[in-house]
């Protein structure tokens, strides 16, 4: 069990897990090109002995394999599924539980207490200009800390358990913020901060925000922990660490004992420009009001590493999280939402962009098979587009499990083309698909009306098959393209599946979505296959991109799309305001003027990092 960072990189080291970087490197840029190319290449962590600038050494990819989080949380892990399992079903737990279980919760259960420990006296003082200054990508508005801990209380005499620990992004450098005394905090919609930063404006005080860095691995993964809205994610923190979460009060601010570096400010209802930033989803998230925090102090460990990560296009580290939280909350997710028996939320096509679900439909358990609908289907998915993280879900595909029966085989959310080609073989276009629209969406996602607004799509699928999908290039032969396409440039990714090279966007004129659907059709009318199509995105053309492949299609169609502005389908009409239509339906990826900028690096920096990892054999020449 770790009692700081450090400890647990001596521990990768040792086991062969990590490599230690001599040569000085520079946190603009080219240490993020570092860390990604090391992932990429499925390499070690780093450790950055001279960090240009700053007199800090830094850390990155310390969760950058599956293999390297089992071995991190290998005394703990065990433990912490069998207490997440108790939690989600007592009554089975204790149907099935073992002596060696039992002892393995009750270890859980108490490291799962927060404790006082620690004080103002192990730390010393720094500033934020010490810190690293991490810019990941040539757009980014300044520097980011990465990986914080970003907690609050709703107020300063509340109880630890009422604690929240957040990932939200935090600015330190650039834009109007007066350096040293201030940064930006990016806490996006639907977030628990939003709550305690409501309540101290109701209450006509500042909120008082501890912003840890580093400490024991699991308090970073607790982070991004999607814990239920009363419940801290220091309990997490205790239990993924086996160690107990140790702080002290100083000055109405919680400091975590064990953190390398702490952050103590106050958030006023003030707003100032914050970013551009290289998100997640794998464009820049635009510059915007939010909130400033006045930083009050910052605190540091005599020997204090700065751990970072960096975000883009999946996939990336952040994936890893997600996947490994996935493992631990398995058990969660049918208790949470009654009827649901799996869900995924897609990372190749952005995580939010895309959720996949299978769930019971058992409202009509005498209809005959041709007679099945979605009913309870929509019932689980509308609870599931307020769940959680899983509400920010802006494509909801969901099909019964109740299918698997007359199918003859399991139905797997994570084979994302036999899930695909599931729902595709039983949707009925006139009637299963379901807009929420003018709605609120992930603060990332720009393809909507504006910042947090645009719209959501429920596919629900249950019963009989309708159409079988086709995968065969022949089949192209007797279909006739609108003027301005062309026949090689399509794509079959997966089976009933196209991907289209359309002419750039242009908001009137032959190239609008609406004019080129329109085209398709009258030629649609003719072609043989169309059923066996019933999926077509539009996209641009791209040399680095190719949409025969499965992640190529998944980013480009959910991450430039929005489903009220850009899905069309064939002889499509509104009857009592249900949109619907006949297969196929048509979605507009391409790049409208609304959207953010892809993210890229320069080939001279991709270059300068190469070196880098060759130099000091963490890659080789392969």
């Amino acid at each position: 069990m770790y009692k700081n960072l450090e400890q647990a990189l001596l521990d990768l080291e040792k086991a062969g897990m990590l490599k230690r970087v001599q040569q000085e490197v520079d946190p603009h840029l080219e240490m993020a090109e570092i860390a990604r190319q090391t992932f990429e290449a499925g390499g070690p962590a780093l450790l950055f002995e001279k960090v240009k600038g700053s007199k800090f050494r830094a850390a990155c990819n310390i969760f950058g394999t599956e293999g390297r989080l089992q071995f991190l949380f290998r005394k703990s892990l065990s433990a912490t599924q069998t207490a997440v399992q108790f939690k989600s079903n007592p009554v089975e737990f204790f149907k099935k539980i073992q002596p060696l279980q039992w002892l393995k919760a009750a270890s859980a259960g108490v490291c799962a207490l927060p404790r006082k420990g620690g004080s103002i006296k192990d730390f010393e003082e720094c500033s934020l200009q010490d810190l690293p200054q991490l810019v990941s990508w040539p757009n980014d508005g300044g520097a980011f800390i990465t990986l914080p801990q970003v907690a609050t209380r709703p107020g300063e005499k509340a109880s630890i358990m009422t604690t929240n620990v957040g990932m939200y992004r935090v600015q330190i450098s650039g834009n109007e913020y007066l350096q040293n005394e201030e940064c930006g905090l990016h806490y996006q919609i639907k977030r628990d901060i939003a709550r305690h930063h409501q309540k101290a404006i109701e209450e006509g005080r500042p909120l008082k925000v501890s912003v840890f860095i580093g400490g024991p691995p699991a308090h970073t993964v607790a982070a991004v922990m999607p814990m239920p809205e009363n419940l801290s994610e220091l309990v997490f923190a205790g239990m993924l660490g086996g160690k107990r979460f140790r702080y002290f009060v100083h000055d109405g601010y919680l400091v975590s004992s064990d953190a390398d570096f702490c952050i103590l400010g106050e958030m006023q209802p003030d707003l100032k420009p914050e970013g551009p930033f290289g998100d997640h989803i794998g464009y820049y998230s635009d510059k915007h009001n939010f909130p400033c925090l006045k930083v009050k102090k910052v605190l540091c460990k005599k020997n204090a590493i700065y751990p970072f990560t960096v975000v883009g296009r999946p996939p990336q580290e952040d994936t890893l999280f997600g996947s490994f939280i996935h493992q631990v909350t398995k058990p969660m997710v049918p208790a949470s939402v009654p009827g649901l028996h799996a869900i995924h939320a897609v990372d190749a096509a952005g995580v939010h962009p895309l959720c996949l679900a299978l769930a019971s439909e058992r409202f009509l358990p005498y209809a005959k098979p041709e007679d099945r609908e979605p009913l309870e289907l929509l019932k689980t998915a509308s609870a599931l587009l307020g769940f959680n993280q899983a509400s920010l879900s802006k494509y909801l595909l969901i099909a019964a499990k109740e299918d698997e029966k007359e199918k003859g085989a399991s139905i797997d959310v994570n084979d994302v083309p036999a899930f695909f080609g599931h729902i595709l073989e039983r949707i009925n276009f006139k009637r299963d698909l379901h807009f929420q629209t003018s709605t609120s969406i992930d603060t990332l996602d720009y393809t909507g009306s504006s910042l947090n607004h645009g719209s959501k799509l429920i596919m629900a699928a249950a019963g009989i098959k309708r159409r079988d999908l086709r995968n065969d290039k022949s089949d192209l032969d007797s279909l006739v393209l609108p003027e301005g396409f062309r026949k090689d440039t399509i794509q079959i990714p997966m089976p009933g599946v196209l991907v289209i090279q359309a002419p750039a966007f242009s908001c009137d004129g032959p190239s609008t979505a609406a004019e080129i659907v329109k085209q398709f059709e009258k030629n649609l009318e003719k072609w043989s296959f169309r059923d066996n199509y019933p999926w077509i995105s539009f996209v641009d053309y791209s040399a680095e991109l190719d949409c025969s492949k499965l992640a190529d299609f998944l980013w480009l169609t959910f991450t430039r799309s929005d489903p009220a502005q850009d899905l069309y389908g064939y002889h499509s009409e509104i009857i009592n305001k249900h949109w619907g239509c006949e297969a196929p339906i048509f979605i507009d990826a391409r790049i409208k003027p609304h959207h953010q900028k892809a993210l890229e690096v320069s080939a001279e920096i991709k270059k300068k990092a190469r070196g880098i990892l060759l130099k000091e054999n963490v890659l080789n020449e392969k």
